[in-house]
């Protein structure tokens, strides 16, 4: 369990030929029961991982369908006991990821956050406004959990804080594509290529693109510098539009695309 059954998944995968898909949805958006129908449709999509967003009041990384998302969980009474209660009832297969902001992490208490996401089968955490030079605050706690944390890259960082990151992470490395909050978007930054096989070069993790993932060419395009994608908005648009077999193609476009040292 925990970072091992995350970087066994994406071993596999990856030995196979595919590239990873790693789904985002927000937990309570549409009430608990809805979200439990979403994680099971994406385990059977085959998602390689799924990161389940806890809301938050001031989310800074997010863009306007996530904090709309989060804002519906919310309605819906959703809250990290909740969501760990639910989680650690309803086991699955795959390995899911938290992405929490530091806030209610402090407030729920680092030691217990911990201990409680790893009861309830949590495998990994992303925490976007908790940077390297403050992690150690929350790091050792989720390490003594065997628990992966998930660091995430900005393609505005000089490379020597980029190969810091890069050394620091488990799981995987959280490429961020886009400089502003998450978000469908047609285009990415002009030196994306360049950034993701940087960092595919200096990772000891497989690099995911995120932020902005919005169609299987985007993926096919991305996943040629680096070793899968992250989806976020775009997957919650298409759950409210009930558009779920956009989202199977979305997850199967990851299948089989060429590996960056196959370029």
């Amino acid at each position: 369990m925990g970072k091992q059954k995350l970087e066994a998944q994406f071993e596999s995968v990856l030995a196979r030929g595919d590239q990873a898909f790693v789904p985002y949805i927000m937990a309570g958006d549409g009430g608990m029961e809805e979200t439990e129908k979403r994680l099971a449709f994406l385990e059977a999509c085959g998602a390689t991982a799924i990161e389940l967003g806890i809301p938050f009041s001031d989310p800074v990384a997010d863009g306007p369908v996530i904090q709309a998302a989060g804002l519906r969980a919310f309605k819906a009474g959703t809250t990290m006991k909740k969501v760990l209660g639910h989680l650690k009832a309803h086991p699955r297969q795959v390995p899911v990821i938290l992405m929490t902001y530091f806030n209610p992490v402090f407030a729920y208490g680092l030691e217990k956050f911990a201990a409680d996401c790893a009861d309830a089968g949590v495998d990994g955490l992303i925490i976007p406004d908790l940077p390297i030079e403050e992690e150690e605050v929350i790091a050792g706690e989720l390490a003594k959990c065997g628990l992966a944390l998930i660091r995430l890259a900005a393609i505005t960082s000089p490379k020597d804080r980029l190969k810091k990151i890069a050394s620091r992470s488990e799981g995987f490395l959280y490429a961020v594509t886009v400089t502003g909050t998450t978000g469908t978007r047609t285009s990415f930054h002009d030196n994306i290529e360049d950034y993701l096989a940087f960092l595919s070069s200096i990772s000891r993790v497989p690099v995911l693109a995120g932020f902005g993932v919005s169609s299987p060419e985007q993926v096919r395009r991305l996943t040629r510098y680096c070793s899968g994608v992250v989806a976020g908005s775009k997957i919650i648009e298409l759950f409210q539009n009930g558009e779920t077999e956009k989202i199977r193609a979305l997850v199967e476009s990851a299948k089989q695309q060429a590996a960056p040292n196959q370029l």
